[in-house]
């Protein structure tokens, strides 16, 4: 419904406002007179006949001639008809208001932050608690987002064909970024938010089944599923994080796999090439379907992060890679490989270089170098949870 009022009225905030007006409205009025046959077409109207008036209010408060222009806009946007509206007309809603969420235009954070508000319906005190900021700020970061689109005039509309790769680019990765904090915080004392993940999930059903067909839409469902699908055993009772080789498989969530690989396979069989996302959603299935920590197939999965490296060269996939060869290649090989991607820079105060430098030590028998490598880690993680860890690991040797 949002999305639609939205459309009508050229103006988030004036939406919501009038989205608010008309639930308010309908509280009233149906008791007395009924519910209508057409609620949604009825909330619709009655929040865009309320925004009109607000306009009106403002135009009287404060006589500017720019308010006259945008009721005028608004007169010359249709209602939605009474009977039944079509689902595809409601989808195209919904389609258009994710890409005005995340416009490059935004800062990344922003984007976010507005896709969890508007798209997602999340409260505001929920989205500044993911972010580890107060209400109050979160407020003001969502209305200057809101009057940016506002002021700049970006359009509420799905870009053309020949720039919509580019910017289904974008709005990809503010899906993968919610999923990523709510499955590995940045910050905080909780190990993991599976509230922000099943919205993440959520964002990428409607995508895929708006835009059917795309390869990457199609790998990166798969992925936030396969990686949801083992979040109840990332922890244990007491809030402290597992490694791999510690989580009970018997709590990973089976359907979730299974669905996971079926979208997976789905997006392979695609003539386009698979993508960042369905080659990390084919890593995340090796490690699901694999019946134990020993049985993984490690060597696929250090071959699939040499794709990787080359459709998504950074140092976080390097390091990524690196791991994942120590336990085809030995822990020498890929200490080499760290100690020569640490010296390249570009991950300096990132705390997994440190650990995983000190896990490999660990395991070459080099006490006092690991201990020194844990420490440095621990000095750098954000994450409650995740100190414990590494403490853990620290008292082991």
């Amino acid at each position: 419904m949002l999305a639609t009022l939205i459309r009508l009225v050229g103006d988030f905030e004036l939406a919501e406002e009038g989205m608010q007006d008309a639930f308010s409205a309908a509280l009233e009025r149906w008791p007395r007179s009924g519910i209508p046959a057409n609620r949604r077409a009825w909330l619709v109207n009655t929040g865009r006949n309320k925004a009109v008036d607000r306009l009106r209010r403002k135009i009287v408060l404060r006589g500017k001639l720019k308010l006259v222009g945008a009721e005028a806009a608004i007169g010359l946007q249709p209602g939605i008809p009474a009977e039944e509206t079509a689902p595809e007309e409601v989808e195209d809603d919904r389609l258009r208001l994710i890409f005005t969420c995340c416009h490059p235009a935004l800062a990344m954070e922003a984007r976010v932050a507005l896709t969890l508000r508007v798209v997602c319906g999340l409260p505001t005190l929920v989205i500044a608690k993911a972010f580890l900021v107060s209400e109050e700020t979160m407020a003001q970061r969502l209305v200057r987002a809101k009057a940016k689109i506002r002021d700049a005039g970006i359009p509420y509309e799905v870009p053309p064909r020949a720039i919509l790769n580019e910017r289904l680019s974008g709005v990809l990765a503010v899906i993968y970024l919610v999923f990523t904090e709510g499955y590995a915080p940045t910050t905080g004392d909780t190990p993991t938010r599976p509230e922000l993940c099943e919205e993440a999930i959520r964002l990428g059903r409607l995508l895929d089944q708006l835009l059917s067909g795309e390869v990457e839409v199609e790998g990166l469902l798969a992925l936030t599923l396969l990686h949801a699908a083992r979040l109840a055993g990332r922890s244990d009772g007491a809030g402290d994080l597992l490694l791999l080789e510690e989580q009970d498989r018997g709590l990973w969530d089976r359907d979730r796999i299974a669905e996971g690989v079926v979208l997976l396979k789905r997006a392979l069989s695609r003539p386009a090439p698979p993508g960042p996302y369905a080659v990390q959603a084919a890593i995340a299935a090796l490690h699901a379907e694999a019946k134990s920590f020993a049985e993984t197939d490690w060597a696929q999965i250090a071959g699939l992060y040499q794709v990787l490296v080359r459709l998504q060269p950074s140092p976080v996939v390097d390091l990524n890679a690196a791991a994942a060869l120590s336990m085809v290649d030995g822990p020498g090989r890929a200490l080499e490989l760290i100690d020569a991607l640490a010296a390249r820079g570009g991950l300096d105060g990132y705390y997994p270089l440190p650990a995983a430098r000190a896990d490999l030590l660990r395991k070459l028998g080099r006490a006092d170098e690991a201990r020194a490598a844990y420490a440095e880690a621990i000095a750098l993680v954000r994450v409650d949870a995740e100190r414990r860890l590494l403490e853990r690991r620290l008292a082991s040797l």
